[in-house]
Order: C-alpha cells, then sequence, then structure tokens
C-alpha cells in the first residue's frame, strides 16, 4: 500500500520493521521511542521491545496476529479496518464458487492443454437453487447471502449468536448447517474457538456433493482430513483463499481436479488496498491528535 506509506510520512517518522535487513538491530535502535504501528504481526515479545507504544492499527478486518491479550494489558489501543473490504471479499468468493461449480480453471488448463479437439470438456453444476451454509454473518458474509439469493440460492448460517432480523434461517451449530447444506463458506473470525471448527465431522455432514469455501482463515479447517476427503472423493470440492501455513499449500492440492487455489487475495484490490491503508492512517492520525477513533477494537 504505497499511498498508505507516502500518507503515513507526511505525518510521522517512519520506519519500516517487515522491510529491513536487520529487525532485531532496528528495534535496539528506535524501539524505545515507537509509540505506534501501522499491520499487524505483533507479538507479546515485539511488545516487550516498544515500551512507548500507544496504538496498533492492523490493515485488515482478522487481527489474529495481534497479542491483544497483552497489548490490553498495557492499554494499548488496537484498530482494524473493517466494512472497507467488504464487497472485494465477497465478490471473490462468489467468483471462487462458481469457478468450483463450473471448473473455469480447469477448463482453461483444458483448452491450453489442446485437449478441447479430443473431446467436450464436460457438464457440471449450476449455484442456483442450492443451499449455501454461511459461517459467520458479519458485514461480508452478509454481502455474500445477498448475492448468493441474487443468484437464486438458499441461505442459511452460523454464528456465535442468532441475528435478530436477519431473513436466513439459523442453525445452532456449524455441523447441523452442513448437513443442510450444499455449500458451506467460512468467513468468521479466526480465534482460539474457531480454531479447526471445520472439522472431519462437519466436512462428513457436507458430503461427497458438499463443495467447501474458506475465506477466512486456514487454521479453522482441519487441513489434513480436507485433503485426505478431497482426494476420496468424500467432499465433493474445496475453493480456498488461505491456508493454515501460507504461503505454503500443500502439494496434495495441486493435483486435484475438484479443487480451486487463490493467493488469499480477498481484499487485495487496488480500489480496496487504497481504502484499507486510508482508514490506518486515519486511525492513527485520529489517536495522535486525540480524537476518537474510527474503528476501535479496544
Amino acid at each position: 500500500m504505497k499511498s498508505c506509506v507516502n500518507a503515513l510520512k507526511e505525518r510521522f517518522t517512519v520506519h519500516d520493521l517487515a522491510g529491513c535487513a536487520d529487525p532485531d538491530a532496528l528495534l535496539r535502535e528506535i524501539g524505545p521511542d515507537i509509540r505506534g504501528i501501522a499491520g499487524g504481526k505483533v507479538s507479546a515479545g515485539l511488545l516487550e521491545k516498544l515500551p512507548k507504544l500507544e496504538i496498533i492499527a492492523v490493515s485488515g478486518v482478522g487481527y489474529d496476529s495481534v497479542d491483544a491479550a497483552a497489548a490490553r494489558a498495557r492499554n494499548i489501543r488496537l484498530t482494524n479496518t473493517p466494512g472497507v473490504l467488504t464487497d472485494a471479499v465477497a465478490e471473490l468468493t462468489i467468483g471462487m464458487m462458481i469457478a468450483l461449480s463450473r471448473r473455469i480453471p480447469q477448463g482453461d488448463r483444458f483448452i491450453r492443454d489442446g485437449r478441447w479437439p479430443g473431446g467436450a470438456f464436460g457438464n457440471w453444476s449450476e449455484l442456483k437453487n442450492k443451499t449455501l451454509g454461511i459461517l459467520g454473518l458479519g458485514r461480508i458474509g452478509r454481502e455474500i447471502a445477498e448475492i448468493a439469493t441474487a443468484l437464486k440460492m438458499h441461505v442459511i448460517y452460523h454464528g456465535r449468536h442468532q441475528q435478530p432480523g436477519a431473513p436466513y434461517p439459523y442453525y445452532d451449530t456449524v455441523l447441523e448447517m452442513a448437513r443442510a447444506s450444499d455449500w458451506l463458506v467460512v468467513i468468521a473470525p479466526g480465534t482460539a474457538e474457531t480454531n479447526k471448527i471445520i472439522s472431519r465431522e462437519v466436512m462428513q455432514a457436507l458430503g461427497p456433493n458438499g463443495m467447501l469455501v474458506n475465506m477466512a482463515r486456514g487454521t479453522m479447517v482441519d487441513q489434513d482430513a480436507m485433503i485426505e476427503m478431497l482426494m476420496l472423493k468424500q467432499l465433493g470440492g474445496a475453493a480456498l483463499d488461505v491456508f493454515e501455513k501460507e504461503p505454503a499449500v500443500p502439494e496434495a492440492l495441486f493435483g486435484l481436479d475438484n479443487v480451486v487455489l487463490s493467493p488469499h487475495q480477498g481484499s487485495r484490490t487496488e480500489e480496496t488496498r487504497t481504502a484499507v491503508g486510508d482508514l490506518v492512517v486515519a486511525n492513527l492520525t485520529a489517536h495522535f491528535d486525540g480524537k476518537s477513533l474510527i474503528s476501535p477494537i479496544f
């Protein structure tokens, strides 16, 4: 986010910790004077080296890369960038669903490999009249639901709480929702409580015709079980924008024709990254100007 970095440099003295050759040496030099962080990946160990830190402005919705408990214990403010990436993530989610249901990447490769003259590509499946289960009906989940409804899908959802006024059936557990779903989209926050919430049992409930779409965090899916079930056709397919230990992606996924892979690009559009950067700058500026934060976590 070059525009974000430039805007920060106009207002603050900026040090690039991620891009420096020796982060430890830089921290020894400037750590005692740092008052704000723009970005993420803030561990308790890093916080210990920043005694004057006042605020962490995360560039994204998820803040699981920050030791929030350690930050809160020191009264360090924490912000994120909700809302501005809703449309981009929802758009890619639906795009990956269509790509998986119609095998768009595989069809492209079918032509490039010169295989079309040898016979037709095959028949696949529509989204119309399928049931979409959404794990996490937050801003992005609701936008996905609206687009899916426009595509004539039936939407159901599960979350920590049933949302008053939500026009979709609520399921008390993700397992019950999976049993009722043709597609399952994961778009909830990645926390200790949601670690591997998409278990083998949930994927078995989704079944050999079920499709799993993970747009949240790779840790929320039992990745080993998922790969095994995809290989054995016990799970119909998967569209994955996130992985357990990205950027490392299990090679076992590469040869599967019932998988669509994406390099964690849910919010990576020029428009959205600019808006994310603007909100990071706005939060930091508000804090140091003594004004209310725009999008505080705490």
